[in-house]
């Protein structure tokens, strides 16, 4: 009698190892279909990227000017290999030999004036809803080589 009753004490103990696993399994197949619903990362990825190019234009532009001073105001400056035009101030100009080359932006992003967008954004998109498209760009001035009005609301 002692022998049936240790038995039965003994399988009301815990879960299986098999019921554990099954469980963990079908919590993984749940995380898989819903996290992606609840979880959009992709806007802060892009709104992120922009805020470093932004960096990368202004350290290179601090850079160039740099190196246009210790040269002895020379054009173009030779960054690693690479001739960058420079305006007469010593700032890199607003073009693809000038702030895009010196930040090496030119594979991710476009240059349409001073305005430097990412690749494929879409301009006509106003995802923050505040009526005005085309928020996820910043400015470039080659007069004084600041990088200004660095904004992010609509890169998605």
């Amino acid at each position: 009698m002692n022998a049936m009753q240790a038995l039965a004490t003994r399988k009301q103990k815990g879960f299986t190892l098999i019921e554990l696993v099954m469980v963990i399994v079908i919590l993984g197949i749940l995380a898989a279909f819903a996290l992606p619903r609840f979880a959009d990362l992709g806007g802060e990825a892009r709104a992120a990227s922009l805020q470093g190019a932004a960096g990368a234009a202004k350290s290179a532009s601090s850079i160039v000017h740099s190196a246009w001073l210790a040269t002895g105001r020379t054009a173009p400056v030779d960054l690693e290999g690479v001739d960058i035009t420079v305006s007469a101030e010593g700032y890199p100009t607003a073009d693809a030999d000038g702030i895009m080359a010196a930040a090496q932006l030119t594979d991710d992003y476009t240059l349409t004036g001073t305005t430097v967008t990412p690749n494929g954004f879409d301009a006509t998109s106003d995802a923050d809803g505040d009526s005005t498209a085309g928020e996820c760009s910043f400015t470039y001035t080659a007069s004084t080589g600041r990088v200004t009005n660095i904004t992010t609301d609509d890169c998605v």
